[in-house]
């Protein structure tokens, strides 16, 4: 969409009542003669010009260029050309003012213009285990889609589809935790073979986007994230969604086997019990599919006699 700027309040009462009236006399209009007093049709004054001097019964109309910064779009007889319009917040120049018409914006990137608002909003993001079907142009907001079954998204983004699954056996592995529309697909050696917990971690930076706890909690767990000198974090008060988030992950990246199995009762002990339930299940799942698939008698006696 295409949209012109307001000009000021005046210069559109001027317009109004002097601008073309296309059904009456498109290019003529009356006036009084100067010197008798009498009715004289005049030529109107083009587009891109205005009205320098009204005719006579012994001159013509005398039209001027508009000078630059101003137009007119219509055959007319004003005194002075409109002003151009300026794009507003959030807005660029799709096409710029010339003499014979105005200015013309649109929503600068990442941006829509919404109706209702009258005014340019950025575009939607799809969130986790959603992606972008259609993205966002100055016209319209992105449209999301449900990822499918076999594939995913692990953050939130407003030009990012879904990806697809990463395929274990194709890759000479085990799957240990099948994929979800918010994570992808985690994969065992069995030859190079990790404690569960070290494959859980993969999946706990996208698990934290998908929950959307309230910022309060998601401070409380940052909080109290287990190290091996057993202190917690620093001050977590004045951190953002974004901030909280890669801590998580810096967190995950480097923790101990023993920790990460530590995690999910320490959610359920910081009164998130849901999330918490929910990651001991993924990580009871890989530790179950560790054992089927690569034979072991039990995953967890590595990280007790390591502990």
């Amino acid at each position: 969409m295409m949209f012109v700027l307001l000009v000021p309040a005046v210069l559109l009462l001027a317009a109004r009542t002097t601008l073309v009236n296309s059904v009456a006399s498109p290019l003529t209009y009356e006036d009084k003669d100067p010197l008798t007093g009498e009715p004289v049709q005049c030529d109107r004054c083009p587009p891109g010009a205005y009205l320098r001097a009204s005719c006579s019964s012994t001159r013509e109309t005398q039209c001027a260029q508009c000078p630059e910064g101003s137009f007119t779009e219509l055959w007319n007889y004003i005194d002075k050309c409109l002003r151009c319009g300026v794009c507003g917040h959030n807005q660029v120049v799709k096409k710029a003012c010339t003499a014979d018409s105005d200015c013309q914006c649109e929503c600068k990137q990442g941006y829509y213009y919404r109706e209702e608002f009258g005014m340019c909003v950025r575009h939607s993001e799809c969130p986790s285990a959603q992606g972008v079907f259609t993205k966002g142009t100055p016209e319209k907001n992105t449209v999301c889609h449900v990822c499918s079954s076999n594939t995913f998204s692990n953050f939130s983004s407003a030009s990012h589809n879904c990806t697809a699954h990463k395929n274990c056996i194709d890759a000479g592995l085990q799957m240990v935790l099948s994929g979800s529309t918010w994570h992808d697909s985690v994969c065992a050696n069995c030859t190079e073979l990790k404690d569960g917990a070290d494959y859980l971690r993969e999946i706990i930076p996208a698990f934290f986007v998908h929950q959307k706890m309230n910022i309060k909690r998601l401070r409380r767990i940052v909080h109290k994230l287990p190290s091996e000198d057993g202190k917690k974090k620093g001050r977590t008060s004045e951190l953002n969604f974004s901030e909280l988030h890669a801590q998580i992950s810096a967190w995950a990246a480097s923790a101990t086997a023993k920790h990460i199995r530590q995690f999910p009762d320490m959610l359920i002990k910081s009164a998130a019990n849901g999330s918490g339930e929910r990651l001991q299940t993924k990580l009871n799942h890989i530790d179950a599919h560790l054992i089927e698939q690569c034979g072991l008698g039990s995953v967890a006696e590595g990280v007790e006699s390591s502990a």
